[in-house]
Order: structure tokens, then C-alpha cells, then sequence
């Protein structure tokens, strides 16, 4: 399961809002503790929410908290607690929207040491 490709994924850090908004896939920034930084028009219509609404949000306790669990925050935390998160996995997100399938890759970059939830509908 490859949601962005390598070229996509290191240019990430650079990109705009406007350049992300363009994008067909779910892009999340966050901060370590999980409050967002930058958040997609993609994103905003798998999650049903205003994107500009969720900005200073915690991803995982405020706006998509279906997601505050061990699976999927656990891996979050284990991987910015090590320096090492690259991790993908299938997922159906549940909270005020009906269920969604969906394939998601969190993802650590070092350069601009900036923390990501890349999400693909399936």
C-alpha cells in the first residue's frame, strides 16, 4: 500500500496548502503531542470538517479521536518516541462520519523533523 510515492514524500515538508489542498490524498501535519499544523481539503472530506477548523486541534483526542487508540496513537507515540515512524496500516475511521475504509501512513521526516498522517480512501 503506497500512498504517496518516495519523490511525493520528500518534497512533503515544502509543500503549500494550496499544493496539499491539490492532492487526492488525506494530509495531516502534526506536532509530537498530535496538534495539527496543517490539514487538507482531502482530509477534510474523508473526516467531514472544515479544515481551517482543526488547525491547533489534537488529531487524536479532539478531532478524529475514533483514532485514540493503541493501534493506531500507540504506533504514533512508539514512533516519535524512537525517532522512527514509517509505519502503514488498513483502518476505518468511525467518528461522525459513517464508517470509512481507509489505508494510513504515519511518517516521520527527519530533515524537517515533521510528523504526518498520510490517508488513502480504499
Amino acid at each position: 500500500m503506497k500512498i504517496l510515492n518516495d519523490e511525493e514524500l520528500a518534497k512533503l515538508p515544502t509543500y503549500t496548502q494550496a499544493q496539499m489542498d491539490e492532492m487526492n490524498v488525506g494530509i495531516v501535519k502534526v506536532d509530537d503531542s498530535g496538534v495539527i499544523q496543517m490539514y487538507n481539503a482531502e482530509e477534510g472530506r474523508i473526516g467531514n470538517v472544515a479544515p481551517a477548523s482543526v488547525i491547533g486541534k489534537n488529531f487524536f483526542t479532539e478531532v478524529a479521536p475514533c483514532t485514540n487508540n493503541r493501534l493506531f496513537y500507540g504506533k504514533f507515540k512508539e514512533g516519535v518516541a524512537a525517532g522512527e515512524l514509517d509505519t502503514t496500516m488498513p483502518y476505518t475511521f468511525t467518528y461522525k462520519i459513517k464508517p470509512t475504509l481507509v489505508d494510513i501512513r504515519l511518517y516521520h521526516d527527519k530533515g524537517s523533523k515533521s510528523n504526518w498522517v498520510l490517508v488513502k480512501r480504499k
